[in-house]
């Protein structure tokens, strides 16, 4: 009975493996007719001659098809084929952005079906942008700005866009059949040399959300409810002929006042009329130069102010940009590659350490982070005078260490300071860790080796590899700072940065007011704290929870705290599975003994630096 079983069992199993055979078979026939075209081929071909770019290995077959091209400031250099990019069928997103590309974009390209948002800026692309009479139906975003594009051709077929930034290049005219384009949101066309007629050639203004035209020459007239809207940075040196309107319903650019003496009876009539105009213009002078903002200081001419959030500053104040000591920049610079402290350009809210934070684009293609700062600044004396404040930048702009965000520049304008630090594309901890989509490509922080990883997403919230080395890069940009005697006060996920190459970096440490009270054991207890939460993936860390995750470290259940995914993740082989683990529970006490109730029992940056050395010695 039981060699019949038996028997019956593998007949069975003979049956099913026949229909399986069968069934991949027909399967494999389809999917045979849907893995023609391979999409690693095509992205070899397309970026053979683009340096640094990691291409996938020849003849890789694969009917994953590719859905994201991404790619920003990754140091690629030459000329892509775009027109064989056409071929992937299933593409949505292109960002190439922050690159060296060079050579004009074929109008081909635009013929991917799928193709939906594409970011070429900041490259060298030169010649004409041209769209086919049948661009893809669906292209919605568009950024080609900073780069050196002499014209945009064919625009109104793109009937899907919504959003579109060609600034920072050098077209001459406003692109032709822009107007026809009634669903874009957001337009920018700042910084060319463009001519045109506002609003004619520009799309319906009731359906745009932001504009900007600012240094071009337009000709035509904008009315006080678009400079409302849009903002008065929108229009700054946007042409000579282009009259820009006021609430009066008068031209901000003509503020001469017209004295009518027609209806003098004599010479004597006029005379007086003109002694009277002359005495109301000087009244109105020194009410101007008397009158106090609600700091107290003494305003200026206001065509000699830049607002910067609800304080008024000499637009005329010098930028040092230490990094390119030539560079002759004012603050004026500053609110024109801002929007004016806008919105638009916010990254950060004013805060109750410092204040808000704005993106900008300097002359040379250079990105900043603006943080404006209205209080004291770490080893920057406030009672000294601008001579004394400057030599204090100067100083901490020496401070330079790969895991500490340095100062690239800065701007002191009365009591308000403007500090200039280099922008990073990847953002901050907090948004990288908890703030991403899991498994999207659209993270920009992704790099491929081979057809697999571009077929794959990202693995979710970083692998367990970067994670340890982003927790050894905090300790060691903290372990410097205290070593300078700088104690940062505030360490938090917000305020770590990341760079291209996943290195973090330390920011926010110049910022102080009297009442901060930081201390370098603080600052111990708070990385600690940032251990538990690169080591849990659980975000908003506080006293009440540290305390709890130190009860299960004490209990010998610290795994227990892991980030799920990471388990997964490492999970691959039981050696390396066995090794991660391993590191989590002791990075887990290392977080445990930074967070010791008593200051003085907690080890210093240095000593932590040296434990986390000790559990994986190749870093």
């Amino acid at each position: 009975m039981p060699l019949r079983s038996a028997a019956c069992r593998l007949l069975l199993l003979l049956l099913a493996a026949a229909a399986t055979s069968s069934s991949l078979s027909a399967a494999g026939s389809n999917s045979s007719a849907n893995c023609t075209i391979r999409d690693g081929d095509t992205v070899r071909a397309a970026f053979l001659n683009v340096t640094n770019f990691p291409l996938p290995l020849p003849g890789r077959r694969a009917c994953h098809p590719l859905r994201r091209l991404l790619f920003p400031s990754r140091n690629l250099t030459g000329a892509v084929r775009w027109s064989a990019l056409a071929n992937l069928s299933s593409l949505l997103t292109v960002d190439l952005s922050g690159n060296a590309l060079h050579g004009s974009v074929d109008a081909a390209f635009w013929r991917a079906p799928l193709l939906r948002a594409v970011d070429v800026s900041r490259n060298r692309l030169r010649g004409a942008l041209r769209f086919p009479d049948r661009p893809s139906a669906r292209l919605a975003a568009l950024n080609a700005s900073g780069n050196g594009l002499a014209s945009v051709d064919g625009v109104a077929a793109l009937a899907a866009l919504t959003s579109l930034d060609v600034s920072r290049n050098a077209i001459g005219a406003v692109p032709e059949g822009l107007r026809d384009l009634a669903r874009v949101r957001r337009l920018d066309l700042s910084w060319n040399n463009m001519t045109g007629r506002f609003p004619y050639d520009l799309p319906p203004l009731g359906g745009l959300e932001f504009l900007n035209i600012s240094y071009n020459n337009f000709s035509g007239t904008v009315d006080a409810d678009a400079v409302r809207r849009f903002g008065s940075s929108a229009f700054l040196q946007a042409g000579d002929a282009l009259q820009v309107m006021d609430d009066t319903g008068s031209s901000k650019r003509k503020r001469a006042i017209t004295i009518a003496l027609a209806s003098a009876g004599s010479a004597a009539a006029a005379l007086a009329i003109l002694a009277a105009a002359c005495v109301l213009l000087t009244r109105g002078r020194r009410r101007r130069k008397k009158r106090k903002d609600k700091d107290g200081k003494a305003a200026v001419w206001e065509d000699e102010e830049v607002a910067v959030g609800a304080v008024k500053v000499a637009a005329a104040a010098p930028v040092v940009v230490l990094e390119r000591p030539l560079m002759e920049l004012t603050l004026a610079d500053l609110a024109a590659a801002t929007s004016g402290f806008g919105r638009e350009s916010q990254l950060a809210e004013a805060g109750a350490r410092s204040g808000a934070a704005y993106r900008a684009v300097l002359p040379g293609d250079l990105h900043v982070v603006v943080r404006v700062v209205e209080g004291p600044v770490a080893g920057v004396p406030d009672d000294g005078g601008e001579a004394a404040a400057a030599a204090g930048l100067r100083e901490i702009a020496r401070l330079r260490h790969p895991n500490i965000l340095p100062l690239f520049g800065y701007c002191i304008a009365g009591k308000q300071k403007l500090l200039l630090f280099e922008y990073m594309e990847k953002g901050d901890l907090h948004r990288w860790l908890h703030e991403l989509p899991v498994g999207s490509m659209d993270t920009e922080d992704i790099g491929i080796d081979t057809m697999d990883a571009l077929e794959d997403s990202r693995k979710p919230a970083g692998d367990w590899p970067t994670r340890f080395r982003i927790i050894l890069g905090i300790a060691r940009g903290l372990a410097f700072l205290h070593q300078g005697s700088i104690v940062h006060g505030h360490l938090a996920p917000t305020n770590i940065l990341l760079g291209d190459d996943m290195e973090p970096r330390i920011s926010d440490f110049l910022h102080r007011r009297p009442s901060d009270g930081g201390t370098a054991e603080g600052d111990v207890y708070r990385f600690g704290a940032l251990v538990f939460e690169l080591v849990s993936g659980q975000a908003r860390w506080n006293d009440a929870s540290t305390s709890w995750a130190r009860g299960v470290i004490r209990n010998r259940k610290g795994l227990n705290l892991v980030d799920e995914r990471l388990m997964r993740d490492e999970a691959t082989t039981a050696a390396g599975a066995e090794a991660a683990e391993r590191e989590m529970a002791e990075c887990l006490q290392v977080g445990f003994l930074c967070t010791a109730g008593a200051p003085e029992k907690r080890p210093t940056m240095q000593q932590v630096v040296g434990l986390l050395k000790d559990i994986r010695p190749a870093l």
